[in-house]
């Protein structure tokens, strides 16, 4: 499993995924917010599989030195 997530992306990905399950756990939102889980696993992981599908990468590149 090869990194796929950049620092950024990573970051709202596990802030998005902490909220909508504490909504779920104080009864804000409904069952359907469980889905949270989702995007703070890859978040921690830094792997999304849709990503790899669809050919993104959001990681920044690793530039050779050129001589």
């Amino acid at each position: 499993m090869k990194t796929n997530l950049g620092g950024i992306d990573r970051t709202l990905r596990i802030i998005v995924g902490i909220v909508l399950i504490a909504l779920v756990l104080s009864g804000t939102i409904g069952l359907w917010g469980w889905i949270g889980v989702v995007p703070l696993v890859t978040g921690l992981f830094g792997f999304c599989p849709a990503y790899r599908l669809l050919g993104l990468n959001s990681c920044p590149l690793k530039r050779k030195n050129s001589v």
